[in-house]
């Protein structure tokens, strides 16, 4: 621990161990989770199985998998993600879950359904369109299936079931992909929810469809499983776009979810070191946890000096100062690490022992290949 010079006690703290709920972490690094493309017919490969297990070997504190498609008719959008709903995929995330387990490390299953994203055509179910709150995937443009009261009850089910798989298999709990434009993030905005029943229209009622989700799953697994929300302000096609402007209709936001029942938060950011709102310097984790009082995981762009409006753009390795900053002050839990884990999976060792100059950097490779 020598080589540990900036704010010594601070860095510690950031690499000591922390405790999610009931589960041990030896660190407060987390993988974020980053979409592979690498496991042909839904079915994680061995390949796939070694990419996680090499990270959690070299120490990453708790893994958060990439996206996996809910057991749903609709949740496709992209080839070769991974899937539940098959005797062969279920096998697969097993050995993904006991290579991590192997090594100390703990692992979040995140639950994916990407709503509007979906195109007619896209397999499997190649007659089935994309499924949103209103038929919009942006504010006046509906191309999409407006859901009925059976779709939401139908996809409420599919994350209730899959959670419970995901238990059975051995993880250590879900996290619901609510972030980024995807279907429950299209839920939350206003810009993209004109409903006028029970799930749209006053804030309080663009959340109730997350924080059923959260009732199904919480009700479906043990009290000792964890259960998590991802959520952003920022959608994959709408870089400014804000579900919310203040603090106060943040936590009109995000107080129905908390109290349906969840363990943790993950903030998504583009650069967790901006600011959040107007006349205060702090980013959205840290208002997050500020307003929930329930553990929070801030990410966006730490270790590398770019953000990823590119994502094959290359970027070099940065300080963490901030990040350890707001870790040692309790702004928020942990923090989550994309790009730099994917280009270097020994990340969390090299930073641990003050070597910045050894981290690898990130280029298109490292989002091309599965290492």
């Amino acid at each position: 621990m020598e080589k540990i010079t900036i704010q010594g006690r601070k860095l510690i703290m950031l690499f000591q161990e922390y405790k999610l709920k009931n589960t041990n972490l030896r660190n407060r690094v987390v993988m974020a989770p980053m979409t592979r493309n690498q496991s042909p017919g839904g079915v994680p490969t061995d390949d796939v199985i070694s990419y996680y297990s090499r990270r959690a070997k070299a120490e990453v504190g708790m893994i958060i998998t990439e996206g996996i498609e809910v057991s749903h008719k609709a949740s496709s959008a992209y080839p070769n993600v991974p899937r539940l709903d098959s005797d062969d995929a279920q096998e697969g995330w097993k050995k993904v879950v006991a290579g991590i387990k192997s090594h100390d490390g703990a692992v979040i299953a995140q639950l994916w359904h990407c709503g509007g994203f979906r195109k007619l055509g896209m397999q499997p179910n190649p007659d089935v369109p994309g499924h949103t709150a209103s038929g919009l995937v942006k504010p006046g443009k509906k191309v999409a299936h407006e859901m009925t009261l059976e779709d939401i009850k139908e996809t409420i089910d599919a994350y209730a079931s899959d959670a419970k798989i995901c238990e059975q298999l051995g993880f250590d709990g879900v996290e619901i992909h609510g972030a980024h434009g995807y279907l429950i993030d299209n839920f939350l905005w206003e810009g993209t929810n004109i409903r006028q029943d029970l799930y749209g229209g006053s804030i309080d009622k663009r959340s109730q469809f997350v924080s059923d989700i959260i009732k199904a799953v919480r009700d479906n697994v043990s009290d000792k499983f964890i259960v998590g929300l991802r959520f952003s302000q920022w959608k994959q096609h709408d870089f400014e776009a804000k579900l919310a402007t203040t603090p106060e209709h943040l936590k009109k936001i995000l107080l129905p979810p908390v109290e349906a029942g969840l363990d943790y938060l993950h903030s998504s950011m583009r650069r967790f070191w901006e600011s959040e709102f107007t006349d205060s310097e702090e980013n959205l984790a840290y208002w997050t946890k500020k307003i929930s009082n329930i553990p929070t995981i801030g990410v966006g762009s730490v270790g590398l000096d770019s953000d990823f409006i590119d994502m094959t753009a290359p970027a070099t390795p940065t300080s963490i100062d901030k990040a350890i900053e707001d870790i040692s002050n309790q702004k928020y839990d942990m923090i989550a690490v994309g790009r730099a884990l994917l280009s270097d999976h020994e990340w969390v060792l090299k930073m641990k022992e003050g070597r910045l100059e050894d981290v690898i950097p990130y280029t298109k490779d490292a989002l091309m290949n599965l290492y």
